[in-house]
This record gives structure tokens, C-alpha cells and sequence, in this order.
């Protein structure tokens, strides 16, 4: 009888496991039909497959859930979708130097577990969702090189695993949030740069090992 209920246990989680990783996939074909991809990066991305975890550019962990997406540098042209936002075990999202458009999907601040988000070198527009404050793994941020605007989210003053935060180079208006210059001073933060936007005030260097890069906003003219 217990080997009964184990064997019942074992299914239901296999079972389980299947509907995620099934999931998963349906929400990167979800991603895969929003982008023009002219060198056929995506190629192995077929949905009819059990999982995602032997397409190119997908890593998976033991339990072949999604932890990494790299497609950085791949000419890929579109959107970011929300659908990414169900990848609960993802880690990794590196989708920098394509052509992607849009803004960031606030459901993005889903993935708990992210440790590094790249998305620099396309051309994103619209606000920096503060849901992005939910990462409490967020190591790096690198959105720099887009034309995202408005302020800088206090939110982001929660991510206290924070090491680089690059957001140069893009229209964002306002000052620095007090919460992350408590970050620059007090933090994990080793990178902090804010160069080349539309941004007022000034930062003084207050710690000598955070590299903190801040310009006149009269330069950009």
C-alpha cells in the first residue's frame, strides 16, 4: 500500500513538472512569434517537443525548468512579451545588442530568481517598470543604450544583492532616488552609471570602491 502512494506521489509530481516545462515552452513559442529573426536563430525552438530544454539558446536545470536565455547579439527584431513573466526558475535573461522595441514588461518583476537581466543595446522606450524592485537576486542590470524615459524607480533601492547598474545612455528624467545612493554608499553596488540621460543634480563619490558615473545633463545639448 505505501509503495502504492509513493508510486501515486512520484506521478502527480512528474505530472506536474510536465504542465511547467510544457508551460514554459508555449511562453517562449509565445516570444518566438513576436520576433523577426533573419538569421534563423530560433530554428529549434519547436513547440511540439515535451520541453524547451533542448532548444539552442536554452539551459535548463535538473528539473528542466528554464534557468537561462541567452540571445544576446542575435539580430532578433520585436517585443519583449509578458509571457516570459510565468519562467520561474530563470536566471539569466541576455537579450543585448538586438533591435528589440517596446517597453519593459512589468511582468518581468515576476522572476524572483533572476541574477542577471541584460537588455542593453536595443531600442526599448517607455519607464523602467518599479516592478523590476522585486528581484531580491538581482545581481546586474544593464539597460543602457535604449530610449527608455522617466524616472528612475525607487524601487530599485530594494535590490540590495545589487553589483552593476548600468543605465546610461537612455531619456531618463528626474534625480537619483535616495535609496540608491544609500545603495552606492552603504551597498553591494560596484557600478552605478547614469551618464548621458536627462537626469538633475549631482553625485558625489562616497565610497572609494563604487565606480559612480553621472554627467551634467547640459552635455547631452
Amino acid at each position: 500500500m505505501g509503495s502504492r502512494v509513493l508510486l501515486v506521489f512520484y506521478l502527480a509530481a512528474v505530472a506536474i513538472a510536465s504542465v511547467e516545462c510544457n508551460s514554459e515552452g508555449d511562453a517562449l513559442t509565445v516570444w518566438k512569434s513576436s520576433l523577426v529573426d533573419p538569421n534563423n536563430v530560433l530554428q529549434s525552438w519547436d513547440p511540439t517537443l515535451v520541453n524547451p530544454c533542448t532548444w539552442f539558446h536554452v539551459t535548463c536545470n535538473s528539473e528542466n525548468s528554464v534557468t537561462r536565455v541567452d540571445l544576446g547579439d542575435a539580430n532578433l527584431s520585436g517585443l519583449i512579451v509578458p509571457e516570459l513573466g510565468i519562467l520561474a526558475n530563470l536566471q539569466y535573461l541576455e537579450v543585448f545588442a538586438n533591435n528589440l522595441f517596446g517597453s519593459i514588461p512589468k511582468e518581468i518583476g515576476n522572476l524572483t530568481k533572476l541574477v542577471s537581466l541584460d537588455l542593453y543595446r536595443n531600442n526599448l522606450t517607455g519607464t523602467i517598470p518599479t516592478s523590476l524592485g522585486h528581484l531580491p537576486s538581482l545581481r546586474f542590470m544593464r539597460v543602457f543604450s535604449n530610449s527608455l524615459t522617466g524616472p528612475i524607480p525607487r524601487s530599485l533601492g530594494k535590490l540590495k544583492s545589487l553589483q552593476i547598474l548600468e543605465l546610461n545612455s537612455n531619456l531618463l528624467t528626474g534625480t537619483i532616488p535616495a535609496e540608491l545612493l544609500y545603495l552606492v554608499r552603504f551597498g553591494n553596488l560596484n557600478l552605478f552609471n547614469v551618464s548621458d540621460n536627462l537626469l538633475q543634480g549631482t553625485v558625489h563619490r562616497t565610497n572609494s570602491t563604487v565606480t559612480t558615473i553621472i554627467q551634467d545633463p547640459q552635455a547631452r545639448k
